[in-house]
């Protein structure tokens, strides 16, 4: 059965395509490439009825982002996305740091729908977004 929306635990964390892109600059097509995406198991991208490189909108109640969703290279993770460090990632997690001294960047709930008319923002166009002005 396809469904609209999926309900799924989000992790954010650093990876080596992330860091590669992030030397060659943050404005960097690379690093754009590596960041922008949402690894999802390949039995959630059937439930949502896309394909692996297909748009989709993450969701927490922080705020949102559309991402490149991509099959999970890592084992198989139902109900588990992974987004990499960064910009794209910060858009869903918010600031509340719960005592803690840091934000919550792993272990919290998100949904996931198909986006597929919607574009990803540069990391320009999300600056501008989050922060109402454009970058220098």
């Amino acid at each position: 059965m396809l469904e609209q929306k999926l309900h799924v635990i989000l992790i954010t964390g650093r990876t080596i395509d992330q860091g590669v892109g992030k030397e060659t600059g943050k404005g960097s097509q690379e690093y754009f490439d590596s960041a922008a995406v949402c690894f999802i198991d390949q039995a959630d991208l059937n439930k949502l009825g896309i394909k692996s490189r297909s748009n989709v909108r993450v969701t927490s109640k922080y705020g949102s982002v559309i991402v490149r969703a991509l099959k999970n290279p890592y084992g198989s993770n139902p109900g588990l996305i992974f987004i990499p460090c960064g910009l794209w990632a910060n858009a869903v997690c918010g600031d509340e740091t719960f005592g803690m001294g840091m934000a919550l960047y792993k272990g919290f709930m998100v949904d996931v729908e198909p986006a597929p008319k919607e574009s990803i923002l540069t990391l320009d166009e999300l600056l501008k977004l989050e922060f109402g002005k454009e970058v220098q």
